[in-house]
C-alpha cells in the first residue's frame, strides 16, 4: 500500500520466507484475523474474541505501526494498550516466555487505534525487534555514525550462532574505504584486527588501539598479502562495481566473507539489486549471499556473503 508503510498480500505459498530473506520489507508474518472497528470502550474483548480458544501459550506480545509520520503517532497507544492486554492474556490462561517454548508470538499491526491486523507467527522466522527495527544507540567513542550501519548489518544478517563463529578474537578483516573508521571501530570492539585502506586519515583513538593498520592505497586496487576472514565495504560507488569488487575478493581466496553496501539509484531500486545479486550467484555459485535494506542505511542495501 503505497506510502502506508505496509503490505497486504496474498500467496499460495504455504510457508513465508523468513525475515532475514527479505530485502526491502522489515517484517513478514502471517494474518490470523482482521481487526476492524474496535470500540474505543472495549478494544481488548473483540482482539481475545480473534484468537484461537485452544491457544494456551505465547512467546511474546508485539504491538506495531506503521513506520510513517502519521503512523508513529500510534507508538504511545501501542505502549499503553500492551499491558492491559497482556494482563487480559494472562487472565484468560494464557502463558508467556520460558513457559511457552515453541509458542508462537502474537502481533499486532494498528493501522489507527481502532483497525488493524492479528497475527500468529514463528519468532524463529520473524524479526526479533517490534516492526522489525533495530533501535541501536550510537557509542560516543565510535569515530561516525556508520559505525551503526555494520552493527545491524551483523545482527540483521547473521544469527547469534554465527555472529559468535565467525566475528571471534583474533580474527583478521580488512576495511575498503574505512576512514574516519566507523566501521572499523565495530570490528575492533568485537576484538578483530583490521587493516583500513583509504587515502583518508583515520581517527587517532582507533589507531592507538593496536589492532588498527592504516593503509593509504585505492580500495579498488590493493588486496592482501595473505587471505584474511572478513572484508567490509562501505565505499561511495556504483553498486555494479562494489559487487563486481566483492565477488573477486571472495572468488580469488582473499576473504572468506564479506559485508558491504550497495548505494542504490534513486529509480529501479529492485533492478539494481537484482542485477548486483544475480551477477555475484553467477560468480559464486553456492555461496551464501543475504541483503538488507537496513533502518540505519536506508538509502542503500546492505549485502552479507560467504564462500
Amino acid at each position: 500500500m503505497r506510502d502506508q508503510g505496509h503490505l497486504l498480500f496474498e500467496s499460495d505459498a504455504q510457508f513465508a520466507p523468513p525475515w532475514r530473506e527479505l530485502v526491502f520489507a522489515r517484517e513478514l508474518w502471517p494474518v490470523h484475523a482482521e481487526l476492524s472497528d474496535l470500540p474505543e470502550s472495549d478494544r481488548i474483548a473483540p482482539v481475545l474474541a480473534a484468537l484461537p480458544s485452544e491457544l494456551a501459550t505465547l512467546d511474546d506480545l508485539v504491538l506495531e505501526h506503521p513506520d510513517t509520520n502519521e503512523g508513529k503517532a500510534l507508538s504511545v497507544f501501542c505502549r499503553k494498550f500492551a499491558h492491559p492486554l497482556r494482563a487480559a492474556l494472562k487472565a484468560r490462561g494464557v502463558r508467556f516466555g520460558a513457559a511457552a517454548a515453541g509458542a508462537p508470538r502474537l502481533h499486532i499491526f494498528f493501522t489507527d487505534s481502532r483497525n488493524g491486523f492479528l497475527g500468529l507467527a514463528d519468532p524463529a522466522r520473524t524479526a526479533p525487534w517490534p516492526m522489525g527495527i533495530a533501535r541501536l544507540k550510537f557509542p560516543r567513542e565510535a569515530p561516525s555514525r556508520s559505525t551503526l550501519k555494520l552493527d545491524e548489518a551483523f545482527l540483521a544478517l547473521l544469527s547469534d550462532a554465527e555472529r559468535e563463529r565467525l566475528l571471534a578474537p583474533g580474527m583478521r578483516a580488512v576495511d575498503l574505504g574505512a576512514a574516519p573508521g566507523g566501521w572499523t571501530w565495530q570490528l575492533t570492539r568485537r576484538g578483530l584486527t583490521v587493516t583500513a585502506i583509504d587515502n583518508g586519515p583515520m581517527d587517532g583513538a582507533l589507531l592507538e588501539t593496536g589492532q588498527v593498520i592504516h593503509l593509504r592505497e585505492d580500495g579498488f586496487r590493493w588486496t592482501p598479502p595473505k587471505p584474511v576472514d572478513w572484508v567490509v565495504c562501505d565505499m561511495v560507488e556504483q553498486p555494479q562495481r562494489v559487487a563486481t569488487l566483492m565477488a573477486d575478493w571472495l572468488a580469488r581466496g582473499h576473504a572468506a566473507r564479506a559485508v558491504f553496501n550497495l548505494k542504490l539509484p534513486m529509480k529501479q531500486r529492485w533492478r539494481a539489486v537484482d542485477e548486483c545479486l544475480g551477477a555475484m550467484r553467477a560468480r559464486l555459485p553456492g555461496a551464501t549471499l543475504r541483503a538488507k535494506q537496513l533502518y540505519h542505511d536506508r538509502e542503500e542495501i546492505t549485502v552479507f556473503a560467504a564462500v
